[in-house]
């Protein structure tokens, strides 16, 4: 697990404790008073599931889906007839989403994609079920998505209207795509190491203005993708400008006529502008490689050290980490903090999952093109979880430390009244947040091939160290079209579990 920044986020946690401390010791009043005879039942009830993971509640979905058996997948989600309703509705319809493009289903697809972008719009906190978290655990409110993941939405549904040769309500998608990063711009402004530019949106945009003849924006769209590879992702992922969005750019900057433009890139990149052949069309194909990683949790213990001036500290040595509260005589001595030590917290992690392919090729006419990384999910996803880290851990401690103060007050009060049960209650409830779109690809590849009009045949072949398989593809090329086609390879180590699907 990546260690992370040591900065004290003081003014959040306090005005955090302010606002939940008083809601939840009158909600554990209530559990206790009211509801005190069916505690243990919830408890036992609870002790049942309260060790799974988001992934392991939906194993069946999970492994249909790993195993490549995309309608058992399909059929285990539609099974749960709670499923739009849930606090996991987000996912459940992003995975319904996801099955059904990779099925051909674009259509259907589509639809589960929009009402995924519509909850995603309409997400409001709810305070209830947020004082509630402090009470129970985050599970229980209502899961509004990474950032990364609201944007895949409209990558999928781009990808299948294309597919569909909508090519304008593709373009509506990247417009809802450039309106979310110019928010993610907005909400990070000035924060330096923050995920809001996505380069592979971007050149995807690119792509599409480009396959709708509009060169003018495409050049616009590569611009701006070719100046987040070159900064963001090569800082933070590692990863460069793309041969393919190389030849890209050169090309649009000369079909818009900026002489200038084309001249800087060909002389950045060590490269000239090479026409394409008269007549024929492009094929734009998508690798989409591997598994997402896996969200579950871990823990670590923090000693409580009470300082001068309402100054009460939580620190883990072994990580340098220290988060202080501030909390007033009385409430400290009522809390029951000044009675504990240690406390330990939960905190959810990604488990990443290495695909079986190291790469793939594609092969026309004893031709041979490479597919290149241009977005790497997982590292998406672990930035995303890196940037509210800190949050994440000043949350769970002011959880766990209303939680054991309650504990305390109410053993004080009455000895013999609920206070077990709440202490088994409390143990049983905490978790962390593990919900995650588990469903979509570890990494993203792509090409771009030219080809004479006419019936092609092409062959796809993804490589590992131990074994390469080969697919047959059919295109029906026709002059000034460009054709979009996607493949995920489920294949994951160790011992690839599925086969590729289409």
């Amino acid at each position: 697990m990546q260690l992370y920044t040591r900065e004290l986020h003081l003014v959040n946690i306090r005005q955090a404790y302010n606002q939940y401390s008083n809601t939840t010791m009158k909600l554990l009043q209530i559990y206790c008073q009211s509801i005190k005879p069916l505690l243990w039942l919830v408890v036992v009830s609870l002790g049942l599931s309260s060790c799974m993971s988001y992934y392991q509640t939906r194993y069946a979905f999970h492994k249909n889906f790993e195993n490549g058996n995309l309608p058992a997948a399909e059929q285990a989600l539609l099974k749960d007839k709670k499923g739009p309703r849930r606090n996991t509705k987000l996912l459940y319809y992003l995975n319904l989403g996801t099955v059904n493009s990779i099925m051909g289903n674009y259509a259907r697809s589509n639809e589960y994609f929009e009402q995924a972008h519509r909850i995603g719009e309409n997400y409001r906190v709810n305070y209830l079920k947020e004082a509630a978290s402090f009470l129970v655990n985050p599970m229980v409110t209502e899961y509004k998505g990474e950032d990364f993941e609201l944007l895949m939405i409209h990558y999928y549904k781009a990808l299948n209207f294309l597919k569909m040769g909508d090519k304008e309500a593709a373009l509506v998608e990247c417009k809802r795509m450039n309106i979310k990063l110019n928010a993610l711009g907005t909400k990070y402004k000035n924060i330096e190491g923050k995920y809001h530019k996505d380069a592979f949106v971007h050149n995807l945009m690119g792509i599409i203005y480009e396959a709708n003849h509009d060169y003018n924006n495409a050049f616009i769209a590569y611009r701006n993708a070719v100046n987040i590879y070159q900064g963001t992702y090569k800082k933070m992922f590692g990863l460069g400008v793309p041969d393919q969005l190389k030849k890209d750019i050169i090309r649009a900057a000369h079909l818009t006529g900026f002489k200038e433009e084309k001249a800087r890139y060909e002389e950045m990149f060590g490269q000239r502008y090479q026409p394409l052949p008269k007549g024929g069309g492009d094929l734009v194909f998508f690798w989409h490689n591997g598994l997402g990683p896996i969200k579950a949790e871990w823990s670590i213990n923090f000693n409580i050290l009470r300082g001068e001036g309402g100054n009460v500290t939580f620190k883990n040595d072994q990580y340098g980490w220290s988060f202080p509260f501030f909390v007033d005589n009385d409430r400290y001595q009522n809390s029951g903090l000044e009675q504990m030590e240690f406390i330990r917290v939960t905190f959810p992690k990604y488990i990443l999952r290495s695909p079986l392919y190291q790469g793939a090729t594609l092969h026309w006419n004893n031709q041979t093109f490479s597919l290149e990384q241009a977005e790497n999910v997982s590292k998406l996803a672990l930035k995303s979880l890196e940037q509210r880290m800190l949050y994440e851990v000043g949350k769970s401690l002011l959880r766990l430390a209303l939680k054991k103060g309650s504990e305390y007050a109410l053993r004080h009060q009455d000895k013999n009244a609920g206070a077990a049960i709440l202490s088994a209650f409390n143990a049983v409830t905490e978790k962390a947040d593990t919900r995650a779109w588990q469903s979509v690809p570890h990494s993203i590849y792509y090409t771009r091939i030219h080809l004479p009009e006419g019936k092609q045949s092409i062959k796809f072949t993804p490589q590992s160290s131990s074994q390469s398989k080969a697919y047959n593809f059919s295109f029906d090329i026709k002059r000034g079209q460009t054709y979009f086609h996607t493949f995920h390879s489920l294949d994951t180590q160790p011992g690839g579990m599925a086969s590729g699907v289409r």
